[in-house]
């Protein structure tokens, strides 16, 4: 894209954003929103990164975990951007610095120099890429991945991919027909890794005693899934249930549903953030970062994200590791790289659920393999280059 057709793509940009202005205020109104909206739309509370090597930039909360790995094996500091509120946090934690990626119009002013821009998924901004370049970064896609259901909406939109992937250098796909459908969007160097998440060894915080019941975990669940999954089956006295909302500001709301549930079946019932940890018949998980340390405790896996549509599915790998069966609905179109590398996964529609979990269920499989290595040896031969 030349540098006439930027300044177009810009100043739509800024029309937008005017027009929007009213709308964003309304929304910082809202707990989700209040401190991502000014930081991402005026800068507020959210200044340009003070480290210089390498950028990283991830989406939500999973992408960003998933970058531990990685930034653990690079040799210069990192700083990672993140969307959303839970992927910002997660990004203070994960990286050196951690902030919100800036709406584009204002990318000119706040990006400073790396040496390396490390993009993941489908984060496909066109001003990211192309003031990297700009400043004399290397550009890298990694983990990209385009689903089933999305590809015929990006074809419509393949002018705008062109020019985005003209200042990519480098792409690292999830898998072969990843690989087919990026170039078809006019990516280069295109490789075929895997999911970088397969090369993650998830982290136990802390370790509670493993409750003398089968613990059932609806993970990750999203609005109307705990409802849609505890009517599908019958719970034993034998079973703890543990659910773990995907989003924070829901947990209210389950907290309600499942409390109103409790006493319908006169079922012990404890909440995570008032009571801590502790054997119930059924227990609210909702605090950030534990879902691992559940998955730690955990028998049978029913991963939320995948008995609504729209979402795509959640990461088996992870109840996996911890030898838990795992359960999904069928909508995992954004987890196929993920759900391949599993063995033993079971994916069902509601009504098969309670024949299931009738059944004696076989842990499922996962052996990490190392993904990242192609990607840590290209940036940190990026950064020898750069010194």
């Amino acid at each position: 894209m030349n540098k006439g057709l930027l300044f177009v793509y810009l100043g739509v940009l800024a029309l937008v954003y005017v027009l929007a202005l009213p709308v964003l205020f309304f929304l910082t109104c809202k707990a989700k929103h209040r401190h991502s909206i000014p930081a991402r739309f005026w800068l507020w509370n959210n200044p340009s990164f003070s480290y210089q090597d390498v950028w990283l930039h991830a989406c939500s909360l999973g992408e960003v975990n998933s970058l531990a790995s990685l930034k653990a094996r690079i040799a210069g500091k990192t700083s990672i951007s993140a969307i959303t509120q839970t992927g910002y946090k997660a990004a203070c934690e994960v990286g050196d610095e951690g902030r919100f990626l800036p709406f584009e119009i204002l990318l000119p002013w706040w990006a400073g120099k790396h040496k390396v821009l490390v993009v993941t998924e489908a984060e496909l901004w066109l001003m990211l890429f192309a003031i990297a370049k700009q400043r004399g970064m290397k550009t890298v896609l990694m983990n990209a991945r385009i689903s089933d259901k999305s590809y015929q909406s990006y074809l419509r939109f393949r002018w705008l991919y062109q020019s985005i992937f003209a200042y990519v250098d480098v792409v690292f796909a999830q898998s072969d027909a990843d690989k087919v459908r990026l170039e078809s969007l006019g990516a280069r160097n295109v490789c075929v890794l895997g999911n970088i998440k397969t090369a993650s060894t998830p982290v136990v915080k802390v370790q509670y005693p493993k409750p003398a019941r089968r613990v059932i975990i609806l993970a990750s669940t999203h609005e109307g899934e705990e409802e849609r999954i505890l009517r599908a089956f019958e719970k034993k006295p034998t079973d703890m249930l543990i659910v773990v909302p995907r989003h924070p500001e829901r947990f209210k709301g389950v907290d309600v549903f499942l409390g109103g549930l409790a006493q319908q079946n006169q079922w012990t019932y404890r909440r995570f953030s008032e009571e801590g940890f502790g054997e119930c018949d059924l227990f609210l998980c909702d605090t950030m970062g534990a879902l691992v340390d559940m998955y730690a405790l955990g028998d049978v896996s029913i991963l939320g994200g995948s008995f609504v549509e729209g979402v795509g599915g959640h990461n088996p790998l992870e109840p996996a590791f911890f030898h838990n069966a795992v359960i999904s609905g069928k909508h995992i179109f954004n987890q196929k790289a993920l759900f391949s590398q599993v063995k033993g996964a079971h994916l069902v529609e509601l009504d098969a659920l309670s024949d299931l979990l009738e059944q004696p269920l076989v842990p499922a499989v996962f052996n990490p393999h190392d993904a990242l290595a192609p990607v840590v040896a290209l940036i940190n031969q990026a950064l020898e280059n750069k010194k």
